[in-house]
């Protein structure tokens, strides 16, 4: 895991995206604070992930695609925000080699109960 300090006011997208060819994993965890986890990541291939245990956003960095979340199918490209509630199935089906996205964790474990 690479967390940036809690003194760091800033992190650069570009920056990080430096970090992931040298990770085992397609992302990098870069600041976690509280109920709040943020990673970049960068799926190469096919994204292979499985359901998470709490509500996630994703925000596009870079590139386009196609995104499932169960049963939708919606397109995605840069600037693009996509929400998935806690454990349930979602992936990115089809993207852009130079593909990239911000990651939030939200909330509490089994995410927010409405």
């Amino acid at each position: 895991m690479t967390t940036i300090p809690d003194d760091v006011l800033h992190i650069s997208e570009t920056e990080a995206s430096r970090l992931l060819p040298n990770l085992p994993s397609p992302f990098a965890v870069l600041f976690e604070r509280g109920d709040v986890s943020i990673e970049l990541y960068a799926p190469r291939g096919a994204d292979t992930q499985s359901p998470h245990t709490r509500d996630e956003l994703y925000i596009i960095a870079s590139g386009s695609g196609t995104f499932r979340r169960a049963d939708q199918v919606c397109e995605f490209t840069i600037g693009d925000l996509l929400f998935v509630p806690a454990h349930v199935d979602h992936r990115f089906e089809s993207f852009s080699d130079d593909f990239r996205t911000w990651v939030i964790f939200f909330g509490p474990e089994g995410g927010v109960q409405t």
